[in-house]
């Protein structure tokens, strides 16, 4: 079930009159009606997916039982391997196996030898990646001592089932969201009025923004060699606003679908496009990722070893390769990754300087603004090439031809003046930059007739500018 979908549209108000007409004081029966609800929304994809998500959780809730109630520090050890163990195990087989194995046979050409392998035919259930992530982290943290573990297990299943991030995120952590579960949520007209001001901001994204130049990007990325450099940069360019509205669209209408139930989200982006460096763009771009890979790989490693510039470049590269893996078994989202850690790492160079130590870093944060957003931006494009291209060699020969300066033929895509709708999308966000949307500033900003028509305005640009319905890009990971 899409967030953009007339099913959505019928299952959300039903499920909001149930929810709010059983009571704020009666917590366990808002939490049934959520958990139906969440279960009958991830079913609605595939029903066979509904075991797996079922398994992961009881196996994530029995280990952080057994985690805290045993004494014995090798018995801890051995509950929280088994639920990594279980968590890791299930995503190689349904995202990595086929990769591995078909990577292990092209290494030592098994198929020159006459050796056959067999690849597993299943099909990538919905949102694994995020709520694998999020069940796992319960378990190192109750390990860790960060968190108590839960015995109700009706709070727990809300907790990794959660239907509003449940398909692409944000990945939450227990310590934040599972509290939610435990206490009163009264109906509270202003978050559920900016809850819905939230959910127009991330239709129109998705809607308004991405679906229109998914146009462009699609028909110059499935003909490159047809194309010159300027229309391949402009649909590289494009592709960077279409996952971002995308994906940060998707965010938006979560997270004000969650407050209409009187619940808080976290925030997973931040214009990322206003980062003066790579490192930057990483904590403003799918913020809770990066936060789980620095909680539970990055420090880890730094922790172990001594905390030298080689130390934490080694942590990076091997940090950033495995969120380039998260993303999907292929090597152009690998060397995504690694991409991002050369960067990374290059602006993290320590320089000595009449004494005293710097890095890149450092100068980025006093050069103009203008000049560090193109140094950023320039390097984050060449990425997302890699990103999007389906194989390395179609990565690498876009590039080449974007440098060949080869000269771009008119051409004409259905997008036409809706590309226009970015720069729409740039000022408001700029604008509003130090808000968690362009829409919450109206409230105390305009009058009520004025916040109206600008409402029923990004109705209308939806309803009648919206592009050809795509699914969410992070769906496939």
């Amino acid at each position: 079930m899409l967030f953009n979908s007339f099913s959505f549209g019928l299952f959300l108000p039903i499920v909001l009159l149930i929810y709010w007409a059983v009571g704020y004081k009666r917590i366990k029966a808002q939490n049934a009606v959520l958990l139906v609800a969440s279960y009958i929304f991830y079913g609605l994809w595939d029903w066979r997916f509904l075991s797996l998500i079922i398994a992961s959780s009881l196996v994530d809730y029995l280990a952080g039982r057994a985690i805290h109630t045993t004494n014995n520090k090798a018995s801890k050890k051995i509950y929280l391997v088994l639920s990594i163990f279980w968590n890791l195990g299930v995503l190689f087989i349904f995202k990595y196996y086929n990769f591995f194995a078909e990577g292990f046979a092209n290494l030592f050409h098994l198929s020159a030898q006459g050796y056959t392998y067999n690849t597993l035919n299943f099909i990538l259930p919905v949102g694994l990646s995020f709520y694998t992530f999020q069940t796992m982290s319960y378990s190192i943290d109750v390990y860790r001592n960060r968190i108590k573990p839960t015995y109700n297990i009706l709070n727990f299943l809300c907790f990794v089932s959660f239907f509003p991030q449940l398909v692409a995120g944000p990945i939450e952590r227990a310590k934040s969201l599972l509290p939610q579960f435990k206490k009163e949520r009264t109906f509270e007209r202003s978050l559920v009025v900016d809850g819905l001001r939230q959910m127009l901001w991330g239709l129109f994204m998705k809607m308004v923004v991405a679906d229109n130049v998914a146009l462009a990007v699609n028909a110059i990325y499935s003909e490159p060699n047809s194309f010159g450099s300027l229309s391949l940069l402009y649909a590289s360019v494009l592709f960077f606003f279409q996952i971002y509205c995308d994906f940060a669209g998707y965010s938006n209408i979560a997270i004000g679908t969650a407050k209409l139930f009187g619940f808080k989200l976290s925030k997973n982006f931040n214009i990322p496009y206003l980062s003066r460096s790579v490192a930057e763009f990483w904590q403003r771009w799918h913020i809770t990722l990066t936060k789980w890979f620095t909680d539970y790989v990055y420090a880890p490693l730094i922790q172990s070893w001594k905390k030298s510039y080689v130390s934490r470049t080694i942590a990076l590269f091997i940090t950033m390769t495995l969120i380039g893996l998260w993303h999907g078994a292929n090597w152009t989202f690998i060397f995504f990754g690694v991409f991002q850690a050369i960067t990374i790492s290059i602006e993290r160079i320590p320089m000595t300087v009449k004494g005293k130590t710097y890095n890149i870093n450092y100068f980025l944060t006093r050069m103009p603004l203008p000049v560090t957003i193109i140094y950023s931006f320039t390097l984050i494009i060449t990425s997302c090439i890699f990103f999007r291209a389906e194989n390395f060699d179609m990565a690498l020969n876009i590039i080449h031809r974007v440098l060949s300066f080869i000269p771009s033929k008119p051409f004409s895509l259905e997008i036409g003046f809706r590309v226009l709708f970015v720069p729409l999308l740039i000022i408001m966000e700029v604008i509003t930059r130090t808000k968690n949307h362009p829409f919450e500033f109206l409230e105390k900003t305009y009058s009520r007739p004025i916040r109206w028509i600008i409402y029923y305005l990004f109705v209308f640009f939806i309803i009648r500018y919206a592009g050809p319905k795509e699914e969410f890009i992070y769906f496939q990971f």
